[in-house]
């Protein structure tokens, strides 16, 4: 970029190309979850991120990542600035750079809230079911759009932005709102684990005296064994549930 920008400036760019990006991302995986997504068999529309608004954090850091790249690819690869060479290593560059995000906010996830957000184990070539090698094709093809489509439009934006400083305020509306999606969204997570941990809890006491009667019977023993698997709290961790997840389900016992 041909400007000088102070340090706020750059904050609030990169806080601009972060919800522009997390935005458009958001309705890519609604549609996508909507008509090609297998999981989805009823053909619902349902929420594809953890927020509770249209944001996903993955592709608003890979917007970043990827107006990054582009500003800075003739530095990266020197040796060839126009051929096909070209545009092949940055867009393998790029996807892998997407992965990378990919799998660091499905380890944040899975480590710090014990939710799995995807789950990529059944694809070939998978690293513990949050990235694999198909989806890092995807990720390069979206690169590539992102590259000839949207990376001119983008920078032309950023220059206004920069020009139209008062427009900081609505990007600031938009960070505390991302703030408070953030806080609750989280909260609502844990409510969901806890209730879901408390009829767990209750089951296993069913289920313990449902054992105690067969071991007393031996004719029922001879053909019902049963096991104390935790059948909510692994479905919660396949997140299936908490993407249909709304105020008044949680709310109810």
């Amino acid at each position: 970029m041909e400007y000088s920008l102070t340090t706020f400036q750059t904050f609030v760019v990169i806080a601009f190309l972060f919800f522009f990006g997390g935005v458009l991302g958001w309705f890519i995986e609604l549609i996508f979850r909507r008509f090609f997504d297998k999981t989805n068999p009823e053909r619902l529309w349902l929420n594809p991120g953890f927020l509770t608004g249209p944001c996903l954090p993955v592709y608003g850091f890979g917007a970043v990542a990827l107006f990054s790249l582009s500003l800075v690819e003739s530095y990266i690869f020197r040796f060839d600035t126009s051929g096909i060479k070209h545009y092949i290593l940055m867009f393998i560059v790029m996807a892998l750079v997407m992965t990378l995000i990919e799998f660091i906010a499905g380890i944040i996830f899975i480590k710090g809230m014990h939710i799995q957000l995807w789950d990529y184990s059944e694809e070939p070539g998978n690293i513990m079911g949050i990235v694999c090698p198909k989806f890092t094709f995807f990720w390069g093809v979206l690169a590539a759009l992102y590259y000839f489509v949207l990376f001119q439009p983008f920078f032309q934006l950023v220059i206004w932005f920069v020009a139209h400083p008062w427009f900081s305020f609505i990007v600031g509306v938009a960070f505390g709102v991302f703030i408070i999606d953030c806080a609750f969204s989280m909260h609502l997570g844990t409510v969901l684990r806890k209730r879901a941990k408390e009829i767990d809890k209750k089951s296993a006491l069913n289920l313990k005296q449902i054992h105690s009667y067969i071991r007393h019977d031996t004719k029922i023993s001879k053909f019902f064994s049963l096991h104390s698997e935790q059948y909510l709290t692994s479905k919660i961790n396949s997140f299936e549930d908490f993407m249909k997840r709304t105020p008044m389900s949680i709310s109810k016992d």
